[in-house]
């Protein structure tokens, strides 16, 4: 779906809704980068990175949480909303400025989520990752600039794919009740 279209949203979620029921669980896991330094960056990109990265992660987690509260979320304590943000939500790193200040964005939106649906049954918390070894990052990385920059890493190193795995399925589980409007750090010690 297009995180960025209301309707594709709404189309999405109903979809999902016919094949399995409605979610309890949303991860608003949208993101998109025009890198470049602010002075240059033409304000299309700028406006198409929160596009993406912040309307789309309002408009999924908000109809999620709707569909949450319409299926009795209040009652069974069972809604759980992860955010993506990212490790630029507190680590300047020139180049990356719309980036940045989405994901910063995100992540406080996140709070305001939490403290706002708290009582509808509604856990809503972020990830802030670091990099992850992908496709993505992959040419990026293996550039001169991106082994300086990896090598600036307290770890020198990118993390696995699977580096979300159990942060993610804690955050969607029931061991999870008592977090809520949190913000975890999971980037392998690349922001220290």
């Amino acid at each position: 779906m297009d995180v960025a279209d209301e309707a594709s949203i709404i189309a999405g979620y109903d979809a999902l809704e016919a094949a399995f029921g409605p979610a309890d669980t949303v991860y608003a896991n949208a993101g998109m980068s025009h890198d470049g330094g602010l002075l240059d960056q033409p304000s299309a990109d700028f406006a198409a990175v929160f596009a993406v990265n912040v309307d789309g992660v309002f408009l999924t987690a908000r109809e999620g949480a709707r569909r949450m509260i319409r299926a009795g979320s209040k009652e069974t304590r069972r809604g759980r909303i992860v955010i993506n943000a990212s490790m630029t939500a507190r680590k300047v790193i020139p180049g990356l400025g719309a980036y940045s200040a989405s994901k910063a964005a995100v992540d406080h939106l996140g709070r305001v989520m939490a403290r706002e649906w708290a009582n509808q049954g509604i856990n809503v918390n972020s990830v802030r990752p670091g990099y992850i070894e992908t496709e993505l990052t992959s040419d990026w990385f293996a550039s001169e600039g991106g082994k300086r920059q990896m090598g600036s890493f307290a770890r020198r190193r990118l993390m696995p794919e699977d580096s979300l795995d159990a942060i993610l399925l804690y955050l969607g589980s029931d061991a999870s009740a008592g977090v809520t409007g949190s913000s975890f750090d999971i980037d392998d010690g690349q922001a220290l």
